[in-house]
């Protein structure tokens, strides 16, 4: 076991960014020229893996269709070629700044692109044996392989390969059937081994998309958000800083545990324009690597983490603004919120012919004050001198592999949204069954046992819901009301066996027991609905002579009335009386009919 490391503060020494610039000084006298698509291509090469460790980022523009350096441009060529010995990514440089103030009437747009690193949940770490576990005690998971020893050997985890390529199916990219692993190469506390494996040149998956549900409160329907790659690579450590305290320094603790697990990372196009769309796009790539049990998906452990890279320019402007790569988000709404601000936050200082103060930078969201919080500047072009990985052979997979990984794969978000939209659902209940896999294999159960589609949905994304959200330990798999006994109960409401108030007052004691169907409460209790039209007729003509006063009211033009005979007649009945059954037969009554 390896104690925790104690390291020297983290801002002594020169700058790492000022040293990371030295090395790029030729690359940014290139010229270049837009293309018409790879941006995220272009973001995700400046910004490789791009994680909050504070490592130099490239100084480009933000995630959108890029500037290409030319074939024939002035400084040599950056293409790597397979095999070389040292190997640079291809070099992209900064689109022109549009960060001159503007007046009041011009109208800003946000162009916004987001890598996303999602930790598989295989049993072991990408490379090594060991264990892929979240919490347990510092240094506890670790061996000379992923601590990078010298004289060991990484092994590819096949279970990683499979979950790997099962999201690329999900993200509908194309997967090579070969691929290679390359070294990225810097030097940081929490990437003990000096160079991280990752995927350059050939990513296992590319030129995806993946439609994404924007929120009823922005309009509804879908969005095709771009994919531009999704590779496999290994997880840095994780650091815990501690900051100076009186004349203490400060230090911080390296935990290894994570080292080396597995991870794919995710490259959008830049096609969201919005806090909400990203929130949106982050809801479902957690949704589809739930579905696919790729992982949790949890950002608050850090196993799903949103590096988000936002500018802003003029609408009907090409040129790019300044971009702003913004970290540290535990939840959507954050991620949405702090989107929304860093975008009000730009357009502010270009309004205010302050341009220029929208630095090449990572900035951090403060939950507590509600804004974006600078972390460091990006002084420069990352060379990361990737280079192929001489222990790993190139990975080839095979038809037998890809047809046994697809069969494997369950029904996706998507396939279910298009399904519960042929049945007439409306857009917020799809969404809401949606969301958990256990509450659409418990619907499609109450289907299979007769329920009404609409009725079924009706009661479990609402009063259903309800309940879960204040049950302790309870879930929709292991609540008493089982998916027969809604289909049950649904139909008795949908058919007029009992009102929609009756199935209210008895949905409590179906949730807490399942020791009586539904329809045993109904007769036991007798609280059949009453839809004889002669019984209902009797009801309101003793509800009338009760309230002779009222009635004279009413008949004299005091409409409002109405609402105190229906409740009356509901009361009378017992909340039994057929309701649009009483109601015409009141209505008819009061008019002296």
């Amino acid at each position: 076991r390896l104690a925790p490391h104690i390291l020297p503060p983290l801002d002594t020494g020169p700058s790492r960014n000022a040293m990371m610039a030295a090395s790029s000084a030729v690359a940014a006298s290139s010229s270049c020229c837009p293309t018409a698509r790879g941006v995220a291509s272009h973001h995700h090469r400046n910004n490789h893996s791009n994680n909050t460790r504070g490592r130099a980022a490239a100084a480009a523009a933000p995630a959108s269709h890029p500037p290409r350096v030319p074939a024939a441009a002035s400084a040599p060529s950056q293409r790597r070629r397979r095999g070389s010995t040292l190997v640079t990514p291809a070099v992209y440089l900064e689109i022109a700044h549009t960060n001159e103030a503007v007046g009041e009437d011009v109208e800003f747009e946000a162009v916004i692109g987001i890598e996303t690193h999602v930790q598989l949940n295989t049993r072991t770490k990408a490379f090594c044996r060991c264990a892929s576990v979240y919490g347990d005690e510092p240094n506890t998971h670790t061996c000379p392989t992923c601590m990078g020893f010298p004289g060991t050997l990484p092994m590819l985890s096949a279970n990683a390969v499979r979950k790997a390529v099962q999201l690329g199916l999900g993200l509908n990219c194309e997967v090579r059937r070969k691929s290679s692993f390359d070294r990225k190469q810097y030097f940081y506390p929490d990437l003990p081994k000096g160079y991280q494996i990752s995927q350059m040149d050939e990513p296992l998956c590319e030129n995806g998309h993946i439609e994404v549900a924007i929120p009823v409160e922005d309009g509804g329907g879908t969005r095709m958000i771009g994919i531009t790659r999704a590779h496999m690579e290994e997880d840095a450590g994780k650091l815990t800083h501690f900051p100076a305290k009186g004349g203490q320094p400060g230090y911080a603790l390296a935990d290894y545990n994570r080292a080396g697990v597995a991870l794919v990372e995710i490259v959008s196009e830049p096609d969201m324009r919005t806090g909400r769309e990203v929130a949106a796009y982050g809801a479902e790539i957690r949704r589809l690597v739930r579905y696919l049990d790729a992982g949790d998906g949890d950002l608050s452990q850090g196993s799903m983490r949103c590096d988000v890279n936002v500018s802003v320019r003029p609408v009907g402007r090409k040129a790019f603004g300044t971009k702003v790569e913004v970290k540290n988000m535990n939840s959507f709404n954050a991620m949405s919120r702090a989107i929304d601000f860093e975008i009000e936050r730009q357009v502010g200082l270009i309004r205010a012919g302050k341009g220029d103060e929208i630095s090449l930078e990572t900035r951090t969201w403060d939950d507590a004050r509600q804004c974006t919080v600078s972390m460091r500047k990006k002084e420069g072009l990352a060379d990361y001198r990737f280079f192929p990985e001489p222990d790993l052979p190139p990975l080839v997979i095979d038809e037998a592999f890809m047809a046994e990984a697809a069969a494997a794969m369950p029904e996706l978000p998507q396939q279910i949204r298009a399904r519960y939209a042929a049945l007439g659902l409306p857009q917020a209940d799809v969404q809401v069954l949606v969301e958990d896999k256990a509450l659409v294999a418990y619907y499609d159960a109450a289907l299979a046992a007769g329920a009404p589609p609409k009725q079924a949905a009706n009661w479990l994304t609402g009063d259903v819901m309800a309940y879960l959200k204040t049950a302790a330990g309870v879930t929709v798999s292991t609540m008493p009301l089982t998916p027969g006994a809604l289909a049950e109960f649904c139909t008795m409401i949908d058919d007029g066996t009992i009102s929609g108030k009756i199935g209210k007052d008895i949905l409590p004691e179906l949730l807490a027991s399942a020791a009586v169907s539904p329809m045993q409460i109904v007769k036991d209790r007798g609280l059949m609905q009453i839809s004889d039209p002669a019984e209902i007729e009797a009801i309101v003509d003793r509800v009338l002579a009760a309230n002779p006063g009222q009635l004279e009211q009413f008949r004299g033009g005091k409409d409002k009335l109405k609402g105190f005979f229906v409740g009356a007649v509901l009361k009378e009945s017992g909340g039994r009386a057929n309701p649009a059954l009483s109601n015409e037969i009141l209505m008819r009554k009061l008019n002296g009919e």
